[in-house]
């Protein structure tokens, strides 16, 4: 039996074309005599709708794409599961791309999305995308940056005060009586690290005597970390730092192995850690992280709302305010052992 399609359905029905179609899209226009006909139309010569032919006739392709830096970081890992769910409540599909923290690969999901038409982009970068973005969006998909305040209050974003999150951090470290502070990772180029480290170091400048130094890193990965973690070793005992503050729980993590592990340094007592987006395997380490906890659970769910609430823009609904349109969470610090304060040190 050859593909089955509207033509048949309605002839078994004894309904017109146009009947059929309305039953598939506007169902409500339909009497329920018909409907009752017609279904059982469906079911006897078992019809499927063309999901990509519908789509394109209604201008839109019900499937959005969401690009991440870096999904094996955990942090974007829950961001996605938080997308595909909300997405799934209103019947939306989700791509999922990894750009591995690569401009060129970022550019290219970008343009293969829009090629595909998908009807909306999540975007997850560490690189200046804004303008890209717009280009896409005066094309006519709209798009969501997703961890980073947009400049333009044309561009939705979701994103976390990180300046306020780095303060949080090295208040803390400074409240344990720590004073030769070390803020570790980059670069600071991305705006992430470099808003973290603002924060760091307003706080620092409040307190006499306290120093921030810094301690560049390329990547934000565990290795990374075991690698910075072995620089901080090898130092003479006095001249190391006294407290660390990285840029993300997973050099944290591989700073506090390497250090613990492998050259027997204390940690709170020598070395206290605070890493940041607090992610599961934080509280889990073999010595419970400090960190900075960005609502990772609710960013997936916000970006797929302003995406929808840009949906709704372009099918006439009223442009929302500004104020809207960027999404700004508070960050919260989460203290553990690893800087826990600690006498007679």
């Amino acid at each position: 039996m050859g593909r089955v399609g509207i033509r048949e359905v309605a002839t078994l029905a004894d309904v017109s074309m146009g009947t059929v179609s309305h039953y598939i899209n506007h169902p409500d226009r339909v009497s329920p005599e018909k409907q009752e006909r017609i279904q059982r139309a469906i079911d006897q010569l078992g019809f499927v709708r063309n999901n990509a032919a519908w789509q394109l006739r209604l201008g839109r392709s019900g499937t959005i794409a969401y690009i991440a830096p870096d999904v094996s970081n955990p942090f974007f890992a829950t961001i996605a599961e938080g997308v595909e769910q909300r997405a799934a409540e209103d019947g939306l599909s989700v791509f999922i791309a990894n750009s591995n923290r690569s401009r060129e690969r970022e550019d290219a999901y970008l343009g293969m999305f829009e090629a595909q038409r998908v009807q909306g982009m999540l975007v997850a970068s560490h690189e200046s995308v804004e303008e890209r973005l717009t280009s896409i969006r005066q094309r006519g998909i709209p798009s969501v940056l997703v961890g980073q305040l947009a400049s333009s209050p044309d561009q939705p974003s979701v994103s976390v005060d990180d300046v306020r999150g780095g303060f949080l951090a090295a208040e803390h470290l400074l409240q344990t009586g720590r004073r030769r502070l070390a803020f570790v990772g980059g670069p600071l180029g991305i705006r992430q690290v470099a808003d973290r480290f603002e924060g760091a170091s307003s706080a620092v400048a409040a307190v006499p005597g306290a120093t921030l130094e810094v301690i560049a890193g390329t990547e934000r990965t565990i290795a990374e970390g075991r690698e910075l973690g072995r620089a901080i070793a090898a130092r003479p005992v006095d001249a190391r730092p006294d407290a660390v503050f990285a840029v993300n729980d997973l050099l944290a993590l591989g700073i506090m192995q390497t250090l613990v592990v492998e050259h027997g340094v204390r940690v709170p007592e020598d070395i206290a850690i605070v890493g940041y987006d607090d992610i599961e395997f934080a509280e889990s380490s073999i010595i419970p992280l400090t960190s900075v906890r960005a609502p990772h659970e609710g960013f997936g769910v916000a970006a797929v709302e302003l995406l929808l609430q840009e949906f709704a823009v372009a099918e006439g609904a009223p442009v929302p305010p500004p104020s809207s349109r960027h999404i700004v969470f508070a960050p919260e610090l989460v203290p553990r052992a690893s800087s826990r304060t600690v006498t007679n040190r």
